[in-house]
């Protein structure tokens, strides 16, 4: 058979633990033998990144921006635990963070939706989206362990020569302070982002934020999207027919579970990364999520919304199979492959990422599917397979 060329690499941004295996399965059963597969690699897992003292991140990202497209693997953001298990020198950032500091983009996430798994939210009809703006906020932190007794303040010296000064807290005895921040251009390019992903899929855009507890920074992110809405969408907006609305954020928790779907939800960073684990367990697991990074200057980051599988990867190497689930993984890579094929008109690419992702759908359809599927299945003839086992038959079917 002869295998689909392509024109340019993607950028494969390898990961960790169980994930890593999956990924190496996928090429091997399921684009290996059908696309002669351009990529220009990165290893993100954490030796690697330890290796480097984190550099090669910083080129995997860059590379994003010399590419356009690139497709992640799930990696390690370690803790203190992790620290002692892997012997690193220091507690590296997450590498999603630094990724998506650098490329500034909106991360949008929405479930992948097929017969047999029902959502936990009975009145859920349709996917939501979670539109995660991924700049700033606790992911580029800046944090101290306060000691003892002090006093804390914000401070900002502008380059004028001006500075201002704010108290946060006066410590009686030791605690801890943190910092966070966010650029209005970046607030600003995840506002157009959103309007713009709403006008294409004709969704309605709802956005939160805290404004009344934090009224200067969430009240900045609540003013700069009213100030684009007003200003570039709202008349396309009404002539698509679809609706923007802005609303705290417990409110909209409240609406979101109330509502039958079929709209986009955006959040601040650690609001969207919170809610997109919700939705996705909602529709019934966190291996059924797509997730796309989206730049302003348009570049994409195709990933997996999900950990590394800890769990699974310590049993795999005690030699034991598992029944892990790849789905998200997978589609990490058909989204990414379509978008390779968009950009350089193949359309041979495209179609091949539509039935990969058909395959995918059809098998679980007819009842094949990892064992956290087949635990909540309300198919009458779902068997929970191994990993393997569900890869072969993804494969056969393509």
């Amino acid at each position: 058979m002869t295998k689909i060329a392509m024109k340019t690499p993607l950028v494969e941004i390898d990961g960790d633990e169980m994930t890593r295996i999956l990924w190496k399965k996928i090429k091997e059963h399921l684009l290996d033998p059908f696309i002669d597969l351009q990529t220009e690699y990165y290893d993100l897992g954490i030796a690697k990144r330890e290796e480097t003292k984190d550099r090669i991140t910083v080129d995997a990202a860059h590379a994003i921006k010399k590419y356009g497209v690139g497709v992640k693997c799930a990696t390690i953001t370690p803790n203190q635990s992790r620290v002692e298990e892997y012997g690193l020198s220091e507690m590296w950032k997450s590498p999603n963070g630094t990724i998506r500091a650098i490329l500034d983009g909106t991360a949008f996430r929405a479930p992948i939706v097929v017969k047999g798994i029902e959502p936990y939210v009975k009145n859920w009809k349709k996917p939501i989206t979670v539109a995660r703006h991924a700049f700033g906020d606790v992911y580029r932190n800046a944090e101290i362990r306060v000691r003892d007794k002090g006093e804390g303040e914000l401070r900002i010296r502008y380059a004028d020569g001006g500075e201002e000064t704010v108290p946060i807290a006066s410590f009686g005895g030791p605690g801890i302070l943190q910092g966070i921040h966010n650029l209005d251009a970046s607030i600003i390019n995840f506002a157009h982002a959103c309007f713009r992903f709403a006008l294409s899929t004709r969704q309605d855009l709802w956005f939160s934020t805290k404004d009344t507890i934090s009224k200067i920074y969430d009240r900045r992110f609540m003013d700069l999207f009213q100030e684009v809405y007003e200003t570039e969408y709202k008349r396309r907006f009404a002539a698509a027919g679809i609706e923007y609305f802005y609303t705290l954020i417990d409110d909209a928790v409240a609406r979101v579970v109330r509502s039958e779907g079929g709209f986009i939800w955006a959040c601040k960073n650690y609001d969207g990364d919170v809610m997109s684990d919700l939705v996705a367990a909602a529709f019934g697991s966190l291996a059924m999520m797509t997730s796309v990074l989206v730049s302003p200057q348009g570049f994409y980051e195709y990933e997996a919304a999900h950990g590394t599988v800890q769990r699974h990867y310590y049993r795999y190497q005690k030699g034991e199979e598992t029944s892990t689930n790849p789905i998200a993984t997978i589609y990490a890579w058909t989204g990414a492959l379509r978008k390779r094929g968009e950009l350089d008109q193949l359309p041979a690419l495209q179609a091949f990422a539509d039935r990969l992702e058909a395959a995918v759908v059809d098998t679980v359809e007819l009842g094949i599917m990892t064992k956290d599927l087949a635990a909540i299945s309300t198919l009458p003839n779902a068997k929970g397979v191994m990993t393997d086992e569900f890869l072969q038959t993804i494969a056969e079917k393509l």
